[in-house]
């Protein structure tokens, strides 16, 4: 296995026997080598340790002590030259094994908890993680471990070299130099900052929220992912105090790192949150985010339906008696109109004028409107004869109820006109009652506009009883309503054409 006497005594504990193999001149940095002929039965995740290393490993304090004193390299065989010399440092081990005794030795001794960040030798080994120190013990949940390496002292010039000269050495050596020792102490944040980012991504991923949150409040930036995992962790513990202030914080990621996570996940983790969450400031904090993500640039315009009527008739002939081969009853008012033109401008007319010439045979002479106000179906009369919605003068008043006749009579151009009116027209007071009649009417378009309108404006929405029903209410579900859904959808595909295809 390719292990010395050292090693074993060290693993075991045995402090009198590490002490008389000391006094025998054992060599105290010997690693256990890679595998040969020589030493067939190497353990792979064994290569490169030190007795130090091991005595790390199995936490005798006392030993690593003796070893230190008695000269053992506080680094192991990390800081050794050869190839493929990956190895985790005697410091790296204590941090993921949240020995605080043992960290605090190491440090004291110089323990360099960078070590991994600087690519000894050039080399990093692609089949370990390369994890530092501050990583190690993020991982783990080991707060105090990490607070520890967080507030390591300076070290004293002389005794052992400290990152920063490291870091400078490229620099000019004489540090006291303005210059050089001002790049050494920017170099040092990077690094220092690049190892606290990964320890962040650690501690979110297992789930260590507070050693999360206490990373960022040293300063260290989030990246999306970190972000979308402690909100999920916080958010299925019920710590919603930190769900509020991790949302307060979603404005801090840069635009840039907005990608397919944000949109598949994190827009689903938000959109669950929303459903469930009785907590008013959260669903505030929600909304703001959701408009921030829709973006300042307006809401996609309704395209006009430019489609010519098939037939099409002198406006004159309008509600005229003369030459009219149907008559209409609406509202208890008569209404003149020709067959040609109503059978070729849509299904629905053909039905009803079929209905209407088998009943002529039982001696009815009217076709009887019902549901429909007497002015909505002259306008409905008007687009036919004028061949489209060019002349017509529209009441904002009327707009919605001629949608509805227009989507009932299936007459495509003159719905999709009424849709362009109402997104024209639209307001915080009237847009909850538009976006039900476009989903009753089958208006996808004007839906759709609706969802924009609403993630525009969601803060203020909010406060209003109307939308929280429409997105809360049970009542949305039985009229087949699902808002929230439709919403989440709608976003989705503006954060995918803004933020992710954008930059293919």
């Amino acid at each position: 296995q390719g292990m010395t006497p050292l090693m074993y005594a060290c693993a075991a504990g045995d402090e009198a026997m590490v002490q008389m193999l000391i006094d025998a001149g054992a060599n105290l940095d010997v690693p256990v080598p890679g595998p040969s002929p020589r030493h067939p039965s190497v353990h792979p995740d064994s290569r490169h340790w030190t007795a130090l290393t091991l005595a790390v490993l199995h936490g005798h304090i006392s030993v690593v002590q003796l070893l230190l004193d008695a000269g053992a390299h506080v680094e192991g065989s990390a800081v050794s030259s050869g190839e493929d010399n990956y190895a985790e440092t005697p410091l790296q081990l204590a941090s993921a094994a949240g020995n605080y005794e043992l960290v605090s030795l190491l440090l004291s001794r110089g323990a360099d908890p960078l070590l991994s960040m600087l690519e000894l030798n050039g080399m990093s080994s692609s089949l370990h993680e390369d994890m530092n120190c501050f990583s190690h013990s993020a991982a783990h949940g080991h707060r105090n471990v990490l607070r520890k390496l967080l507030t390591q002292p300076q070290q004293a010039k002389g005794d052992v070299l400290s990152l920063e000269e490291i870091l400078a050495e490229g620099v000019e050596s004489d540090t006291s130099s303005q210059g050089g020792s001002s790049e050494g102490q920017v170099r040092l944040c990077k690094t220092r900052m690049k190892a606290l980012q990964e320890a962040m991504y650690y501690s979110a991923e297992h789930g260590y929220v507070d050693i999360t949150m206490e990373l960022r409040s040293l300063g260290v930036p989030w990246k999306l992912h970190v972000w979308i995992e402690s909100l999920r962790t916080t958010f299925y513990q019920s710590r919603y105090s930190v769900v509020q202030t991790l949302l307060r914080e979603f404005v801090t990621i840069k635009e840039e790192d907005y990608n397919e996570e944000l949109v598949n996940e994190g827009l689903q983790l938000m959109f669950e949150i929303l459903k469930t969450s009785k907590n008013d400031s959260i669903n505030q904090q929600l909304a703001s985010i959701f408009t921030h993500c829709y973006g300042s640039s307006p809401i996609p315009s309704i395209p006009e339906i430019r489609k010519t009527l098939p037939a099409r008739l002198d406006p004159h002939f309008l509600n005229n008696k003369e030459m009219s081969d149907v008559t209409f009853l609406v509202e208890g008012k008569l209404f003149y109109a020709h067959k040609v033109l109503l059978v070729t401008a849509s299904n629905r007319f053909k039905t009803l004028m079929t209905n209407k010439t088998e009943q002529d045979s039982q001696g009815s002479k009217t076709v009887e409107i019902s549901d429909m106000k007497y002015n909505i179906f002259k306008m409905l009369m008007q687009y036919l004869y004028y061949g489209g919605t060019e002349s017509m003068e529209i009441p904002t008043t009327d707009i919605l109820e001629l949608l509805s006749a227009a989507s009932l009579f299936q007459l495509d151009g003159l719905q999709r006109h009424c849709e362009i009116l109402c997104a024209q027209t639209i307001s915080m007071e009237n847009s909850v009652h538009i976006y039900k009649y476009a989903k009753i009417h089958n208006a996808p378009e004007l839906a759709s506009f609706c969802e924009g309108f609403f993630l525009k404006h969601m803060s203020p929405l909010l406060e209003q009883d109307s939308f929280k029903q429409l997105i809360y209410s049970r009542n949305s579900k039985v009229q087949g309503l699902e808002p929230l859904r439709e919403l989440q959808a709608t976003l989705a595909g503006r954060l995918h054409s803004v933020y992710v295809t954008s930059r293919v």
